[in-house]
């Protein structure tokens, strides 16, 4: 059987990472031939779990094509956030917990997509209704992708199957989530070693709504007021990929992950500002504004950007 590649989205975070290399593993199982590898560096956050576990990062490919004919994906299904030539590759597989949009295929495929609070809680499902057991240290990766994306199961996006999956993990992992997802957490708050360039690329995804290209970056802190003296440098470096890349619009989202609370700065025309305001029902106030309970890009952010940039919002702010 010929291989084919198993990846997350770019600029990946624990769950692209550690989802794909989980689900290769799986699949290796099943009969296939699969290598998990990576759109990206992993993040300081991703390689603390990585190390943890006894994980090498996976290689980072930048085309698929030269290698495999085939490719199945993780934690993502839009192009624009896939690698570079994935129209060149057919898609057997899909699993994934986003929207999905702009994605569409030639040949029938396997694909799950389930409102879960992480990908990896989709592939722990998988685990158990084929009866394959998950190695300890598997499992331990498995859970830093939930305790990573549901912020140690205090995101909004969290379900009950991501507390059983955490849950049943840490037991395999032989590891107190708690403790250990705190720790895991922390360590990817350190951006004082880090240029603003890059913290606004760590982990940020472009959505195309409704004619727009729309970019969202998040980063994770402990002090807020700290990161947030570094203002202006993010601002100059969002105008300054806005117009390197195209972005109509730059939203940066910072959190602070012990009180579940954000701050987000935003650059773009006088147009997608107001739609900006449009979705939160709040006005900006030089370039800034504050976020009370917003954690998830996913649910909280995505969602309302998108009812307001498609013309169809109706005034709600609730973060449900």
């Amino acid at each position: 059987m010929e291989k084919e590649f198993v990846f997350g989205h770019q600029n990946p975070d624990t769950d692209a990472i550690g989802t794909a290399i989980a689900f290769s593993y799986l699949q290796n199982k099943l009969g296939y031939n699969t290598e998990a590898v990576a759109l990206g560096e992993p993040n300081d956050e991703t390689a603390y779990a990585l190390k943890k576990f006894g994980f090498e990062a996976p290689r980072v490919i930048k085309e698929a094509a030269p290698e495999v004919k085939a490719v199945m994906l993780v934690d993502h299904n839009e192009p624009q956030q896939s690698v570079s030539d994935i129209d060149k590759v057919k898609v057997t597989h899909v699993v994934d917990h986003h929207r999905i949009m702009n994605f569409n295929t030639a040949d029938p495929l396997y694909y799950r997509a389930e409102p879960m609070g992480c990908t990896s809680t989709i592939v722990w499902k998988m685990f158990n209704e084929n009866g394959i057991e998950i190695p300890e240290k598997l499992a331990g990766l498995m859970l830093s992708a939930i305790i990573s994306d549901t912020l140690l199961l205090k995101s909004p996006t969290t379900t009950d199957d991501d507390k059983k999956a955490v849950e049943a993990l840490a037991k395999i992992a032989n590891v107190d989530y708690k403790e250990y997802g705190l720790a895991m957490l922390k360590a990817g708050t350190n951006i004082s070693n880090k240029s603003e360039e890059e913290l606004i690329d760590l982990d940020a995804k472009s959505f195309a709504l409704n004619g727009h290209n729309v970019r969202v970056a998040q980063i994770n802190v402990v002090d807020l007021p700290e990161a947030l003296e570094r203002k202006n440098a993010f601002l100059k470096a969002m105008e300054s990929a806005s117009n390197d890349n195209g972005y109509d619009m730059f939203m940066l989202l910072i959190t602070n992950i012990l009180d579940s609370d954000s701050e987000a700065l935003v650059v773009g025309s006088n147009e997608t500002k107001e739609l900006f305001e449009k979705a939160f029902d709040k006005k900006l106030n030089d370039s800034e504004v504050k976020l009370p309970g917003v954690v998830s890009r996913k649910k909280q952010v995505v969602p309302p950007l998108t009812e307001a940039f498609e013309g169809s919002f109706l005034g709600s702010t609730k973060n449900d």
